[in-house]
């Protein structure tokens, strides 16, 4: 493995920095030069033979659910892909790419009030996402500005905080929970799945609109994935014990402790992702480039291609 790279001594030295900005005492990564030589190097070289064929921006679909190593492994991915084969690698999220508040205010109003809440498809703003896959991908790349959410304070970033691409990226890591995800038939829609369903979404009116815009916006985003990189965690309670965890991360690493969510806050939000995240259990692996299966200690166990 390691005569691939010439930069093997490089990338293992970045990576081992940033597995350790990462941890925090009481929870450190396990096997992490045995995760980089079996999973991380192999998945890179795949993205680098890809990008070679062509020489054209690739642009990497990771999805899994919240708390699964998404923004971890799209970190990893950005390092061997620079020092290991020099590609110019840029790492954006879903979530830069919310309507603002007031959009999502109007959305409430006009279809249901819990599409107030950020994170399930038909609260992104699609038309500006396809816009920049296209201009991504446009032989005439100009330098470009992306929006980025504060989550703080629910709303778009001021356009001064944006992000700013200057270069034309290699590889793209679009990473997000939902990214990759198809909507499911109408007749299980009707089996209510958990209690904020039920109290709140007894007409069907809110995962039904949900649905339809995994049907046909988002089905028309992700048909501009070059691949798919899946996460797959062995269930919903598992994913919430992780959830919780990042929360109590951000909340020792944060200085202002009242913009961190509580455990019932964290548990609350996450039933507004359980049904599209547990559908995404049952068939993303179908269709998925890459699998990715972890264990309970967040670590990769296996790997399908």
């Amino acid at each position: 493995m390691h005569t691939v790279s010439l930069n093997y001594k490089r990338i293992k030295k970045k990576y081992l920095n940033f597995i350790k900005s990462q941890e925090i005492l009481s929870e450190p990564f396990r096997d992490k030069v045995s995760q980089l030589d079996k999973y991380f190097l192999p998945l890179s070289i795949n993205i680098y033979k890809s990008f070679m064929t062509n020489k054209k921006t690739k642009i990497i679909g990771l999805t899994g659910g919240q708390g699964s190593g998404k923004s971890t492994i799209s970190n990893i991915l950005k390092i061997i892909l620079k020092e290991g084969f020099g590609l110019h690698t840029v790492i954006f999220s879903i979530d830069d790419f919310y309507k603002t508040r007031k959009e999502r205010k109007n959305l409430s109003s006009r279809i249901h009030p819990m599409l107030l809440t950020r994170g399930v498809p038909g609260t992104h703003d699609i038309n500006m996402m396809l816009s920049f896959f296209r201009k991504i991908k446009s032989r005439n790349f100009k330098r470009l500005r992306l929006p980025k959410f504060n989550k703080a304070i629910d709303d778009r970033s001021n356009k001064k905080k944006w992000y700013d691409l200057k270069v034309k990226p290699d590889v793209i890591i679009f990473e997000g929970w939902c990214v990759g995800a198809r909507s499911e038939k109408n007749i299980t829609l009707k089996k209510t799945i958990n209690s904020l369903e039920r109290a709140k979404d007894q007409k069907q009116i809110w995962r039904k609109y949900v649905n339809q815009q995994l049907k046909l916006n988002y089905k028309k985003l992700y048909s501009q994935l070059n691949c798919l990189i899946y996460l797959k965690a062995k269930n919903f309670s598992l994913l919430q014990k992780w959830r919780l965890k990042q929360e109590r991360k951000l909340w020792i690493k944060s200085k202002v402790k009242s913009k961190i969510m509580s455990r019932g806050d964290v548990l609350n939000f996450m039933q507004t992702y359980q049904r599209i995240t547990q559908n995404m259990f049952r068939n993303t692996p179908k269709y998925a480039s890459v699998i990715f299966n972890l264990n309970s200690n967040h670590q990769i166990k296996s790997a399908v291609y």
